[in-house]
């Protein structure tokens, strides 16, 4: 698999959507891809969005390959400074780490397209290195994922999630979402020791991903990361 994904890194981009061009092509990318899995209701306009997509805190990040966006992830960084994210307010109980003024990291939307399915592109694993990529550059103290119950044996097994709280309706989605959390400091090189594909791979400069600082938004619990991850 490891040789899969690097083969699959090669021709891939990463890049932090803001133009809203590039915006308006993730949210009909969102859109086709939650109908194909029968997730949420059929939307004339067939595009996704929300309000939590504009929060200050937010940071959209997807994959090309060939120029075509074929998956993408929603992050939002939560410290001190900003509590806004899709994943509290479903589970309330993550105040409660906030308080603590540790931070969290709650990846959401995470797509990947049919027709890369198909393909069989190793999508999964080049889009999950964004939420691990952004957890080391914004030195992240609890890492969330918010997934369906068919997905949580993946996390378990690559990222070192435990399951934190039973599953709960989702605002917008037809399917109950389970939450797992993960203590980043402490799960970090376990992950990159099994699977060093999550992190930056020194001899594809374009693998990394050139993350905002959101300064003034966004506190790390001690001092972070300013290079890209």
């Amino acid at each position: 698999m490891y040789e899969q994904v690097i083969e699959a890194l090669k021709p891939a981009r990463y890049s932090v959507l803001t133009d809203d061009d590039d915006l308006e092509e993730l949210y009909r990318l969102r859109y086709t891809c939650y109908r194909a899995e029968n997730t949420v209701s059929a939307r004339a306009d067939k595009r996704m969005s929300d309000a939590f997509d504009e929060t200050e805190n937010c940071v959209h990040v997807a994959v090309r390959i060939d120029g075509t966006m074929l998956a993408a992830v929603r992050l939002h960084l939560l410290s001190k400074l900003c509590w806004k994210s899709p994943t509290l307010e479903v589970f309330p109980e993550l105040l409660d780490e906030l308080k603590q003024e540790r931070t969290i990291l709650d990846p959401t939307r995470f797509v990947i397209s049919s027709s890369a399915r198909r393909q069989r592109i190793p999508l999964n694993f080049l889009t999950l290195r964004i939420p691990f990529l952004a957890s080391i550059f914004y030195d992240v103290d609890l890492a969330l994922a918010p997934v369906r119950a068919e997905h949580t044996a993946f996390y378990r097994r690559y990222l070192g999630y435990e399951p934190a709280l039973e599953p709960r309706s989702y605002p917008g989605l037809a399917k109950p979402i389970q939450l797992l959390t993960a203590d980043f400091k402490e799960q970090r090189e376990k992950v990159l020791a099994r699977t060093p594909v999550f992190g930056p791979i020194e001899d594809i400069p374009h693998a990394n991903i050139q993350f905002p600082s959101l300064s003034g938004v966004y506190a790390a619990s001690k001092s972070g990361s300013s290079e890209a991850a």
